[in-house]
């Protein structure tokens, strides 16, 4: 039974494009919670170490669950095969890894998720491999930034957490007319909104945890390619061992999140642009930053490139980081937490928590700022969710 991947998202999420049925018959597959497999005798153990079968010896190399959430992924960024890891910086740091050496040297843009920044200007250094931050919403300074021993552009769009849209079409002719991989962290956009893979990308990867999962229950992440040579080799040389192997039992989970992904996204988008228009026309909000609002800068351009805007907002109130502080410890229904993309409303202050390893006197060089508020809009009834923030920006 091969199911067509001309299907709609939300029949590929919940089906793939399986060729069989799972064992038993069960509707739902099975987690292979097994740390290792058994082989019919030492030829057949032979045939499958060499790759001339397919077969599983070891779950840090491979496992039914795994690989099933991996070809989940794979249908829906439209790649042709992925590798799941046990976080997203797992699959951030090793995909890097994988397309650096000694010597060379990656362009990041300016504004990254804190942890993504700490691996690019703190940890690949200690290995000889160079960082350099350019603005990507303006090509020309990535062009500048690039040197003979540039070989990785990466970045993400929308940016976390000022939201910043990135030109993919444009970041990806500039890297291919001098031989350099682009890499695009896809986590705000999920592929509903987003398939970077279709601009020619080279690499795309998600903090699972996030949208993909969507339950806040399972840490993940997965790398996507067109490439099934580099997928090969990001697995086996560097997945396996540097060992961030997803549990089979979190692949599972993210196997069920993926089944709602786009209700999910549908009903995250539909609150977010509600709660933005409110915070907009809000006496006591400065700013707001959110793709879905005309007056953001780069509104046209997510138009163009994104499906939809996604569920994060930033924002800026009157009163500055005290007033900030106060606003998201008076929350009453969102919670003052890290992390996104979870059917619950979190809020917090990323300067002070997912971004406090950025240098707090260059934070506007880095398009972020102390007082800066992120929410990731749930799927709660929209009307509380506002009634919510009015009470916080109003105490």
């Amino acid at each position: 039974m091969i199911l067509s991947k001309d299907y709609g998202f939300d029949t590929l999420s919940i089906h793939g494009s399986r060729k069989h049925k799972n064992p038993m018959g069960a509707l739902n597959p099975p987690i292979f919670m097994t740390s290792t497999f058994e082989f019919d005798d030492v030829k057949d153990a032979e045939a499958i170490m060499n790759f001339e079968k397919q077969g599983f010896i070891y779950t840090r190399g491979n496992n039914p669950t795994l690989k099933l959430f991996e070809q989940r992924m794979s249908e829906l960024e439209e790649g042709e095969d992925a590798v799941a890891f046990a976080s997203g910086m797992g699959a951030i740091s090793s995909v890097l890894l994988s397309l650096l050496s000694p010597g060379n040297n990656v362009v990041v843009h300016k504004t990254l998720y804190g942890s993504s920044f700490t691996v690019t200007h703190k940890l690949l250094p200690k290995y000889h491999i160079t960082c350099k931050n350019a603005d990507f919403t303006k090509p020309e300074t990535v062009e500048k930034a690039i040197d003979h021993n540039t070989k990785v552009l990466y970045f993400e769009t929308p940016s976390n957490p000022n939201l910043e849209i990135i030109d993919i079409e444009q970041i990806v002719k500039l890297a291919k007319s001098k031989g350099i991989k682009v890499v695009v962290d896809n986590t705000f956009a999920t592929p509903y909104f987003q398939r970077p893979l279709t601009f020619d990308v080279d690499v795309v990867v998600h903090s699972a945890t996030k949208y993909i999962c969507g339950h806040g229950d399972a840490l993940g992440g997965v790398a996507v390619s067109k490439d099934t040579d580099f997928i090969q080799k990001l697995k086996f040389d560097y997945m396996c061992e540097l060992g961030a192997v997803m549990s089979p039992f979190n692949a599972w989970l993210m196997l069920r999140g993926l089944k709602t992904l786009g209700v999910r996204m549908r009903q995250h988008e539909a609150n977010a642009i509600q709660v933005a228009e409110f915070l907009e026309k809000h006496p006591k909000v400065k700013s707001v930053i959110y793709p879905g609002l005309k007056t953001f800068k780069g509104h046209e351009l997510a138009k163009k490139q994104m499906d939809g805007f996604g569920a994060i907002i930033s924002f800026e109130v009157e009163g500055g980081l005290d007033k900030a502080k106060k606003v998201v410890n008076s929350m009453r229904l969102a919670k003052l937490a890290v992390s996104l993309g979870d059917c619950e409303t979190l809020i917090e202050l990323p300067a002070a928590m997912t971004h406090a390893g950025y240098p707090k006197e260059k934070l506007k060089d880095f398009g972020l700022s102390e007082s800066m508020i992120r929410i990731s809009v749930g799927i709660e009834n929209v009307s509380d969710i506002i009634e919510d923030l009015d009470y916080a920006l109003n105490v």
